[in-house]
């Protein structure tokens, strides 16, 4: 089937924003405004659609990783990102087979990166692939600085500190693109949150691949990761129901491409419980009507999420009913 990577990764990748807001403070939206600010650098240096269409892929998976270190380590809200060098290799490991338009390697290992060799890894320069340092530098400026904000003295602020770190710890060719990107109205208000995912299928070229339902089953497994890591109560939830949905298929005599699917709706069928508070997830005791309601919400948000995925309409409905009898 013709398969949209980035329709994909988008209409799921709330799932890797609420992991960082809840474990780490990050203000939602993190992994699209990343995608958007690189998307709009790499414009900006005239890059081919195909290296554009993987940008935006890469940087939405930028911190895909943190779900397995948070689930193996629960470490504090205090730690920093950029601190955290499990999270490159995790986040590289799991996209080792992502089906992206250009064969290359190693973009989110080294996404934290500086070019004077002060990241993570202490790579130096032209040895960092250039997409890791668009990712890196759009990742430094959106959990420093505000988007909404890019105008008057505010603009003029991050001018003056862009410019500081210019060749010394991101490549010039970057720091001036996004100072060009920044004179734009549009550069604030596309990250406005109900403009923002518009904004970037906007600008970021369409790109379909010719995948089968098993090759996207790679990509499901990894966020039933991410939505089984939210609560030490859900840790392996979602894995087991897919296995256990799986045994209920050859029960049944149920086809090849009809057990994959089911397989993908049972690994993503709590996505929308990213939404909901681990106050509410793991309270040890009853809740009340307002806290039912939140967790009655849940299939609700799986249902939109995955509804924006093309291909997907017999998953949607089965995941998002999953609590129906």
């Amino acid at each position: 089937m013709k398969f949209d990577l980035n329709n994909f990764l988008l209409a799921v990748s709330f799932a890797l924003d609420y992991v960082e807001r809840d474990i780490f403070g990050v203000p939602l939206n993190h992994g699209k405004r990343v995608a958007y600010t690189s998307l709009m650098i790499g414009r900006q240096l005239g890059m081919a659609e195909d290296d554009l269409a993987d940008l935006v892929s890469l940087a939405v998976l930028h911190d895909n990783g943190l779900s397995e270190y948070i689930a193996n380590k629960r470490p504090q809200k205090k730690v920093k990102l950029e601190n955290i060098k499990a999270h490159c290799t995790i986040g590289e490991r799991n996209v080792k087979n992502y089906p992206f338009l250009r064969n290359e390697r190693d973009v989110i290992l080294y996404h934290h990166e500086k070019i004077d060799g002060s990241g993570l890894f202490h790579l130096r320069g032209a040895k960092i692939p250039f997409k890791s340092q668009i990712i890196g530098f759009a990742d430094y400026i959106d959990i420093r600085f505000a988007a909404n904000k890019m105008y008057g003295a505010y603009n003029d602020k991050v001018r003056e500190i862009v410019n500081t770190l210019k060749n010394r710890k991101f490549h010039a060719s970057i720091c001036d693109a996004f100072l060009r990107e920044i004179t734009k109205t549009r550069y604030r208000l596309d990250q406005e949150p109900e403009n923002l995912e518009e904004a970037i299928r906007r600008y970021t070229p369409e790109k379909f691949l010719d995948l089968d339902y098993k090759e996207i089953r790679g990509m499901s497994m990894i966020f039933s990761k991410i939505i089984d890591a939210k609560s030490k109560f859900t840790s392996r939830h979602s894995k087991g129901l897919s296995e256990k949905a799986g045994m209920m298929a050859a029960f049944y005599k149920y086809g090849e491409e009809e057990t994959i699917k089911l397989h993908i709706a049972a690994d993503l069928h709590d996505l929308g419980k990213l939404l909901i508070s681990n106050d509410i997830l793991e309270a040890e005791r009853k809740l009340t009507d307002d806290e039912f309601a939140k967790i009655q919400s849940h299939t609700y948000y799986t249902r939109v999420s995955l509804s924006k995925i093309s291909g997907f309409k017999e998953i949607t409905e089965w995941a998002a009913n999953h609590h129906e009898k």
